[in-house]
């Protein structure tokens, strides 16, 4: 009789592992000692409304709002900060003394110089995600920032997002030893964005989207660098939207590797699953979809599933601009500080272009993002 292929799997002990009691990880976003300084907001448009329902929330200080549409700054103060005071120059608003954190939530062709004149003016800066489209720009202002002795964070709000918060812990604390293996894979329906100007980004899954997941990534492999990484697109048969809604990218570490799988035309059942496969134990987080979801930790002693609080939006907007504040109040850099996410990028613009060119890229050769107009 030849031998089942699946024998060797373990999945009936992992079914009947012993059930533990969670470990308490600090997985939910810090909160600073001392009172919030005042901030200001740059930029009101449709995401500014997650990152000011957290700050609300959060109880921190939005002083000052600013756009170049005085009726959507309004329209902000009125909703979340009535005693904001509101500008259509971000120069103007930059001006003022109290101002000591700038949160800018722009579009990425019109942030760079808006960043640049917030570091000059001596503020600390969370800029929205994706930080820059071009790795060079990026160093050059996190430079700006050394040299003016401020912090410069990204809005990587998808770190404390509280399933991928919990699961940064726990293989921050060794829980699952190292990891091997990380393999995300998440099916949606992002045909929402027809009709508006994210319709026109080529690879709205792999960039737009997907820079969470290259990021996340990227932090659960720690200090490891990609190899290289290979990536390819397609179109979903019968989609109307013009951008593909297919992705997919394979990237290969020094003793591990990760994949990432995007079915964005996914109408009926959606699924956001992840699995982290480490050296002494395995973490799985699934889901309905990013909000929604359960973690199970498996370890040689049995399997673990904390009761999570919160969810992405708007938890992972607080948790970022928390961290921010809580390092200028340490007096260290923030978890998310730009030059960090950089290596994120790099790895999301290899992706894209091996989408573009249909060969595998390495991290790093590729300075811009490779993405135009459909």
């Amino acid at each position: 009789m030849s031998q089942d292929s699946d024998a060797g799997y373990g999945v009936a002990e992992i079914r009947d592992s012993q059930r533990m009691a969670a470990p308490d990880l600090p997985y939910r976003p810090a909160v600073p000692k001392s009172s919030c300084p005042p901030i200001g907001v740059i930029g009101c448009g449709g995401i500014s409304e997650q990152h000011l329902e957290a700050y609300r929330a959060a109880g921190f200080n939005v002083a000052a709002l600013c756009d170049i549409d005085p009726a959507r700054a309004e329209q902000r103060q009125a909703q979340f900060f009535p005693n904001a005071s509101t500008y259509t120059e971000h120069r103007a608003l930059l001006e003022r003394d109290d101002i000591a954190v700038v949160d800018i939530t722009t579009h990425p062709a019109d942030r760079v110089p808006i960043v640049r004149d917030a570091l000059e003016a001596g503020k600390h800066v969370l800029s929205q995600k994706p930080f820059v489209l071009d790795l060079d720009v990026g160093e050059k202002l996190v430079a700006l920032a050394d040299r003016k002795g401020v912090k410069l964070a990204v809005n990587m709000n998808g770190r404390w997002a509280p399933h991928f918060a919990y699961l940064r812990q726990a293989i921050g604390q060794g829980l699952i030893g190292q990891v091997v293996g990380a393999h995300l894979s998440v099916h949606w329906n992002h045909n929402w964005i027809a009709g508006t100007d994210l319709e026109n980004v080529k690879h709205i899954v792999l960039f737009d989207f997907g820079i969470h997941w290259f990021d996340i990534v990227t932090c659960f492999l720690g200090d490891r660098s990609a190899l290289r990484v290979y990536a390819s697109t397609a179109r979903s048969a019968g989609q109307q939207i013009r951008p593909a809604l297919l992705g997919q990218a394979v990237i290969e570490y020094d003793g591990a590797q990760a994949s990432l799988a995007f079915d964005a035309d996914a109408k009926f059942g959606p699924q956001d699953r992840t699995y982290i496969a480490g050296t002494t134990g395995t973490l799985v987080s699934v889901g309905p979809d990013l909000q929604d979801q359960q973690v199970t930790l498996y370890t040689p002693e049995g399997h673990a599933s904390p009761r999570l609080e919160g969810k992405w939006f708007p938890t992972g907007f607080h948790g970022t601009m928390a961290e921010l504040l809580c390092a200028i109040e340490e007096n260290r850099e923030p978890s998310n500080n730009a030059r960090d996410t950089l290596r994120s990028l790099a790895l999301c613009y290899a992706a894209v272009a091996s989408a573009e060119r249909n060969e595998p890229v390495v991290p790093g050769t590729v300075r811009t993002l490779p993405v135009g107009q459909v």
